[in-house]
């Protein structure tokens, strides 16, 4: 057991059935940490569940789409009634974009599935902890976001669901800073029930036969690690040896972890618009293209 979690907190964990979410969920309880373990699947949170009770952990579960609010609302109440508090929100819930799904094919309803799966649940889980957080004067959140919206990966709402969670958590680590709460994004890769299969072989196959994967990148796809590699960067960023780590983006697959620089625009031209003319069409051309 490590003092980076003390034993009191509370933590709910979306997505913590299977996967990644579950290795977490693992974890934080094998820290001390008391769980509430989500998911989609009744049976697969009763599993999780009774897993980390087997193993002297404390956990409870409760299933449930966490984008419905009446469901992250839910989760919010269980943890604080069972646990004291809301300490920690993880959230790993995730669903994979529709086989050979692309711009070109996409329909709406696919669309706006993927944005709730994953934003969705993120807006939900955070609006639901953020105010009981601000009342404790303490909380961290961590959200899954993914290096697929970087667009290396194609696809269509998994790559802007995820992105959006990268925008949405910077800002909610802007917002709640003052009053002691974190949020930090990870971007994992690990070996789970939807980085495995045919059908996810022969995608990733298929984007690098495409030019969209380059060689590394594909091997790494086709061989990820346990998703116990990548739990211990949640558990670090909810405890609090992370005190002061937060709108921060990670990524972790396998043995290696990294963190996405602060976005900042690279001046290609300036003029005072008070003293000259707009540029002109043949002005930004030769701009852009110098850069």
């Amino acid at each position: 057991m490590t003092d980076a979690l003390p034993a009191a907190r509370g933590a709910v964990v979306v997505g913590g059935s299977r996967g990644i979410g579950r290795a977490v969920a693992e974890l934080l309880a094998a820290n001390g940490a008391g769980v509430v373990v989500n998911g989609r699947d009744p049976d697969a949170v009763d599993e999780a569940v009774g897993a980390i009770a087997g193993s002297g952990g404390r956990a409870i579960g409760l299933a449930g789409a966490a984008h419905i609010e009446a469901n992250a609302v839910a989760l919010m109440q269980a943890c604080r009634e069972e646990y004291g508090s809301v300490d920690v929100l993880i959230n790993c819930a995730g669903v994979a974009e529709p086989a050979g799904s692309s711009i070109l094919t996409v329909s709406t309803a696919q669309f706006h599935d993927l944005i709730d799966a994953h934003l969705g649940t993120v807006f939900q889980t955070c609006r639901a902890a953020a105010p009981i957080m601000v009342e404790q004067r303490r909380g961290s959140i961590v959200n899954s976001g993914s290096v697929a919206f970087l667009g290396d990966y194609g696809g269509t709402g998994y790559p802007a669901g995820k992105g959006a969670i990268n925008a949405l958590t910077v800002a909610i680590a802007a917002e709640l800073s003052e009053y002691g709460v974190r949020a930090n994004v990870v971007c994992p890769g690990a070996k789970t029930r939807l980085s495995t299969g045919s059908d996810y072989e022969a995608h990733i196959r298929d984007l690098h036969a495409r030019g969209l994967l380059d060689d590394v990148s594909m091997a790494a796809s086709l061989n990820p690690a346990p998703a116990e590699y990548v739990a211990a960067l949640y558990a670090y960023l909810a405890g609090d040896l992370a005190a002061g780590v937060t709108g921060a983006v990670f990524l972790a697959s396998g043995g290696f972890v990294g963190r996405f620089d602060r976005q900042i625009p690279a001046v290609l031209g300036y003029r005072d618009h008070q003293s000259a003319a707009p540029w002109s069409i043949d002005e930004l051309h030769a701009m852009v293209t110098k850069s």
